[in-house]
């Protein structure tokens, strides 16, 4: 199988209207080309525009537009002890917290699908709460609450909260039930804007669209997050080397040093860094994070060598689909090795690593095929499976691999089209160089933070000239460009291969940011 060599440069969809962008420039006291990249976002009002650019806290939903969140609130009111459990509900753990006397346990991004676990909860006299934000099954399971917002009935407005957001709104709603109830008269209130910086890692690294309340909460939390006022969060920064805090340094670099000990050892070592007080003993934590990140790394790595070697091999380019296992992958890299497939070869993709007991898979997507609906088609073959639209897990065993990716591969034939498998890169327009002046770059920035579901601003320039071009650092490919009169520098990260075919006049795809080195732009 060959990786992807064309992507398609497409125009974002959005409102054109000269009127719209005109009083949207006029009533946010934008530049027209800050206007037009709004527009090409869904805001197309001056109401629209002050709440994505203002943000508050105080528009947030109520939370108790959730269904159960009633049945939630009421019963922890009167419990001191609650019990928050790693990835996934397991029966061995249910059981071994009956067996220490816990009487409710919270479920935080899982349990929507734990039929079973569910059922045991219940035999074992234990109230189960689950909170998540994955796709629910039919049956739901039979918890004592569910607070999901792609729960059927929920009424609750934003549909693409990370499964923080959901528990941070089961929070909310506690804490005023609490204060209702005359809680906090002899103890402080809690403050839980002191928590968004949680709130927004989770968010950025659960890759849901930063928009609506999910942009609310992580323009808050970032903030937090460069204070670092945690001494787990100053820590991870510090062995991360990220200076300055933003969605991509979280999503790049401080997330993956948290999820490394989950995917490698004790997934209670991100806690434990986090609720750390003393910033020494959250050096000592951080630290090794940062050695289990780079054994993360280099599995990662050889993973992903051996699945490309046996796409090069074995792979088909007429499939639509991509469906690996193997007795040697690492459970807890075959997600991260599924999106780089995804890069390379723009298929849905499904990892599975093998033992014993049977597989444990891990599935990415692309645009127009849904995975959860699609794993649900082939559900005969699986053992039990969940997620949403792009990203999804599953369990098989390991003599269904063949059927199972036979059926996937069926499902992909019937829902992809061959143009369908060519990525495309949405811009926000063709501009000229001259047009990006310090006022309209520092107005581009107010649409932070960028991340999924707001993108960066990328636009088009044509008939350029490269001039001064160089390879620098790691294959990057830095030069001038040049177009009329006007000039700027670039940078384009790993692309110094193409520093031989810039000869001529090119047309770049590009985003426009300041440039600061040690504090100096």
């Amino acid at each position: 199988m060959e990786p992807i060599k064309k992507r398609s440069w497409q125009l974002r969809p959005g409102n054109d209207s000269v009127e719209v962008l005109g009083a949207l420039a006029r009533d946010l006291g934008l530049c027209p080309l800050v206007a037009g990249t709004l527009a090409r976002r869904g805001i197309l009002t001056a109401a629209q525009g002050h709440d994505f650019l203002s943000s508050r806290l105080a528009s947030l939903p109520d939370p108790f537009l959730f269904k159960d969140m009633d049945n939630a609130v009421q019963r922890l009111a009167h419990i001191p002890l609650r019990l928050k459990d790693g990835y996934g509900l397991s029966a061995e753990a249910l059981r071994e917290a009956a067996g220490q006397g816990v009487s409710v346990v919270i479920s935080v991004d899982c349990g929507v699908s734990a039929v079973e676990e569910a059922r045991l909860a219940a035999e074992l006299g234990l109230d189960l709460i689950v909170t998540d934000h994955h796709q629910p099954p039919d049956p739901l399971p039979a918890a004592f609450a569910i607070i999901n917002p792609h729960r059927p009935g929920c009424g609750f407005p934003f549909k693409e909260l990370a499964g923080v957001g959901v528990a941070f709104f089961l929070l909310v709603a506690l804490r005023k039930v609490l204060r209702e109830q005359g809680g906090f008269e002899r103890r402080p209130e809690p403050d839980l804007r002191r928590s968004l910086d949680l709130v927004a890692l989770g968010t950025i690294a659960d890759i849901v669209p930063l928009k609506g309340v999910n942009r609310t909460l992580t323009r808050f939390g970032l903030g937090l997050l460069e204070k670092g006022d945690r001494a787990g969060v100053r820590a991870l920064k510090e062995v991360a080397a990220v200076k300055q805090v933003s969605c991509g340094s979280v999503g790049f670099r401080l997330a993956p040093r948290l999820n490394a000990a989950g995917r490698l050892e004790d997934a209670a070592l991100g806690a434990e860094l986090l609720l750390s007080s003393s910033y020494t003993e959250a050096k000592k934590t951080a630290t090794f994070l940062n050695q289990l990140n780079g054994e993360r790394q280099q599995i990662e790595a050889d993973t992903l060598a051996q699945a490309i070697s046996r796409l090069e091999k074995e792979g088909d380019n007429a499939a639509r689909s991509i469906v690996l296992a193997d007795r040697g992958w690492h459970p807890g890299v075959i997600g991260i090795v599924a999106s780089r497939l995804v890069e390379r070869y723009y298929r849905p993709v499904v990892m599975i690593a093998l033992d014993e007991q049977g597989g444990k898979g891990s599935a990415r997507s692309i645009k127009g095929f849904h995975l959860y609906e699609s794993l649900a088609s082939c559900s005969e073959h699986l053992q039990g499976f969940g997620g949403h639209e792009f990203a999804a897990g599953l369990s098989v065993e390991g003599a269904n691999v063949d059927a199972f990716a036979r059926s996937f591969e069926s499902v992909a034939c019937r829902l992809l089209e061959p143009e369908d498998l060519v990525p495309s890169l949405l811009h926000d327009g063709e501009i000229a160089l001259e047009e990006l002046d310090d006022q309209t770059v520092a107005e581009l920035e107010t649409l932070t933070p960028f991340g999924a579901g707001n993108p960066e601003p990328a636009f088009i320039a044509t008939g350029i000239r490269v001039q001064q071009a160089s390879v620098v650092g790691e294959g990057h490919l830095r030069f001038t460009a040049r177009q009329g009169g006007y000039s700027l520098p670039c940078i384009a990260f790993g692309m110094g291969e193409w520093i031989d075919r810039l000869d001529g006049e090119v047309d770049i795809l590009f985003s426009a940011g300041f440039n600061e080195w040690q504090g100096r732009c």
